[in-house]
């Protein structure tokens, strides 16, 4: 358990900047709902931020257009952004971390992060799914040190091949060895 709560630990200091994606897609407020789809095909992503002056003002997802237009029975093409999308927008500074980010989701309840610069321009986008890999990938990598620290620790038993008690035997491959095994195999 106390692995567990060092690798949250961990994992919570990356910066943002490190596991956001550069270039979100954007939008002009006064756009209609089918470019802003068409923007979302093209780009293969599920939302677009919405800017105004070039600032982020909103954002318009999957879900906004499918629970807003399409089962409204609207046509995308006479409605504009602005109508439907998301606001106020929740945004975050690439100087914050993922544990940052993280906590910021929870509390507002939205699965994406618009990441702005120190003059509010975007700059980029966290999603839940960056998070989620940035954590697998960590807890993958912790779980290879700790298994390999776990090769170091010295026990006492039996020894896996010749079946002697020892108070110095060593994991090699998944096995207890004894000095004398470990000398015949040269393993120091």
């Amino acid at each position: 358990m106390k692995q567990t709560s060092n690798a949250i630990r961990f994992e919570t200091r990356v910066p943002l900047k490190e596991v956001m994606r550069h270039n979100p897609t954007t939008i002009s407020s006064g756009a209609t709902v089918a470019k802003a789809a068409a923007s979302m095909c093209h780009d293969d992503v599920g939302s677009c931020i919405v800017l105004q002056h070039n600032l982020p003002v909103g954002i318009v997802t999957e879900q906004d257009i499918n629970c807003k237009v399409v089962a409204k029975d609207l046509k995308p093409s006479t409605v504009h952004v602005n109508e439907i999308m998301s606001t106020p927008l929740i945004t975050v500074s690439a100087e914050k971390t993922v544990g940052d980010a993280a906590h910021m989701m929870v509390t507002h309840k939205v699965r994406r992060l618009p990441v702005v610069d120190d003059h509010k321009k975007v700059i980029g986008i966290v999603t839940v799914r960056d998070l989620l890999t940035v954590s697998n990938e960590l807890n993958e990598l912790l779980t290879d040190l700790i298994e390999i620290n776990r090769e170091e620790i010295v026990e006492q038993g039996i020894c896996s091949r010749c079946s002697q008690m020892s108070d110095d035997l060593k994991r090699v491959d998944s096995v207890l060895l004894c000095p004398r095994c470990r000398e015949e195999d040269n393993i120091t």
